[in-house]
């Protein structure tokens, strides 16, 4: 049995140097070391995401919790299976009086940790493992102590949707074991991404003949079906089926016995006898509650399919787009995005601009000849929108004074750093933010936060909320470690249906840099 303490000092080192290679090769060799009956679990413990997932532990908790343990012994003693125990023991404690409960189990936990086991233990149980080793670096780092391609361990990944369990297929069974692993209907997998492009005729040069397709501004959802069994899934996987029974009637009437289809669910609203599209906020905010149930025949949530990536058996995530179009127009209907096949720019702006007219935001420009790339946000799909937009995640908040005293409003944003997974602060906006809005997000900040400025003015959060904001481009700039910063950013929505991990990389501000834009 390995100790927990070997997890933890790995991630002492990797948390003090900035090397990807030197992250992956540490990881490696500790990763080399573990049992089977581990490596699932630990490779878990090292993204800060453990199986379990969000287990309602608060950050007062823990600050509690290590109050009331003793001293840290000296002799490591917990093993990597204790500690998932743990998280399991206190994700199962509800009811009356499971606050002291659960106080119990941390203390007592804490109470055999080491000093180095006590911050790792803390940042897994509050997915704050600062130390610069996320997915990707760690997925390196398997694939080195597997000793086989990276590409072949992170196909494995994207279409197994569990790192953990291609990890241990990797090291346990090898490159043979995991090509094994092809795309299901009725596993979910990691949705495709777009990058960004300035416009139509940019995106026309990065992929050549392509797809150009409505973007709508809704939630996004992976459709599964086999036989009679539907199963609906957001972009981070969870399953939402019970909350769109409209949307399962309308696969369950598709001519087909199985198929995985990808798309969005937007909220429509009947205004003077046409179906108009709703902001992002009423979708997610149907979404989250009962899902269509209320305001009958005025407002439903509608579904719009641009990928089928399964049908009757078969994986069509290798075949290029442009055959996957044809089979989703068969099999959909009109329930398929409206596209049109072309390179011309003037037919793509044409095609932009009724997508504009009819209330959506944008298109997506996608190369006919690509393949489904799944987890991936390659440069096959570019999505453009008449202003640029970017998810960025909240790295803190200053309180506000005038008006908005009382109220966290000043956001701190962050993009993601693509080399080492972390978030590198790129501006600040106040600009968009309502009175409803910044009382929602100064108690979504206050229960997220993690420490204060000196002063007290600026609050620290956890970096777990994903804020889309609309900008009038981006400068250089050396207040900022990127180098960058935005020009005018304000605040278009939160959106909780993004994983930070998935949040805008720094690369894409830079790419809004004039010159960057002049050369597209």
């Amino acid at each position: 049995m390995t100790l927990l303490v070997r997890l933890a000092e790995t991630s002492e080192v990797i948390a003090a140097t900035s090397s990807r290679k030197v992250k992956s090769e540490a990881l490696a060799a500790t990763i080399a070391e573990l049992e089977p009956a581990e490596i699932e679990l630990a490779v878990g413990f090292l993204t800060g995401a453990a199986r379990q997932g969000r287990v309602g532990i608060g950050w007062a908790a823990i600050q509690r919790a290590a109050e009331e343990a003793g001293p840290p012994p000296t002799v490591p003693t917990i093993t990597i299976a204790e500690f998932d125990r743990l998280i399991t023991e206190v994700g199962g404690t509800v009811g009356a009086g499971s606050e002291r409960a659960r106080t119990d189990q941390l203390a007592a936990f804490l109470d055999r940790a080491t000093e180095v086991e006590r911050p790792f233990v803390t940042g897994v149980l509050l997915g704050e493992l600062r130390q610069g080793a996320l997915a990707g670096v760690v997925t390196d780092a398997v694939a080195k102590a597997a000793g086989i391609k990276i590409t072949v361990l992170r196909r494995a990944v994207m279409l197994s949707g569990d790192l953990g369990h291609a990890s241990q297929i990797a090291l346990t069974g090898g490159a043979e074991a995991l090509t094994e692993i092809d795309l299901e209907a009725g596993r979910p997998i990691l949705p495709m991404l777009a990058s960004t492009a300035a416009d139509v005729t940019a995106g026309l040069e990065a992929t050549g003949p392509a797809s150009v397709e409505w973007k709508l501004d809704g939630a996004r959802i992976q459709a599964h079906r086999v036989g009679d069994d539907i199963r609906l899934f957001t972009r981070n996987l969870n399953d939402v089926t019970d909350r769109l029974p409209g949307v399962v009637e309308a696969i369950a009437g598709l001519d087909c016995t199985s198929v995985v289809l990808d798309g969005e669910v937007l909220g429509m609203r009947e205004v003077d006898g046409d179906d108009t599209p709703q902001a992002f906020q009423d979708t997610m905010s149907r979404l989250g509650s009962d899902g269509e149930t209320s305001d009958p025949g005025r407002f439903a949530m509608r579904p719009f399919f641009f990928d089928l990536m399964f049908l009757d058996g078969a994986s069509l995530i290798d075949t290029p787009l442009a055959e996957r179009r044809t089979q989703l127009e068969r099999v959909v209907g009109d329930l398929a995005i409206p596209a049109i096949a072309t390179d011309d720019p003037v037919a793509a702006q044409a095609h932009l601009d009724d997508a504009l007219a009819t209330g959506h935001e944008g298109v997506m420009v996608k190369a006919l000849d690509s393949d489904y790339q799944a987890g991936r946000r390659g440069k096959a799909w570019r999505k453009v929108k008449p202003v640029h937009t970017l998810e960025l995640v909240v790295l803190a908040a200053e309180w506000g004074h005038g008006r908005r005293q009382g109220w966290l409003s000043n956001l701190h944003l962050g993009a993601r750093d693509p080399d080492t997974g972390e978030f590198v602060m790129v501006g600040k906006t106040f600009k968009g933010l309502t009175d409803e809005l910044l009382a929602w997000q100064t108690d979504a900040f206050l229960d997220r936060k993690t420490h204060e400025s000196q002063s007290g003015h600026t609050v620290y959060v956890r970096n777990e909320l994903v804020v889309e904001v609309a900008l009038d481009g981006a400068q250089a700039s050396t207040r900022y470690a990127g180098g960058v910063a935005l020009r005018f950013a304000r605040v278009r929505g939160y959106r909780p249906d993004r994983d930070p991990h998935n949040a805008d990389t720094v690369d894409a501000v830079r790419a809004l840099l004039p010159r960057a834009i002049g050369d597209r």
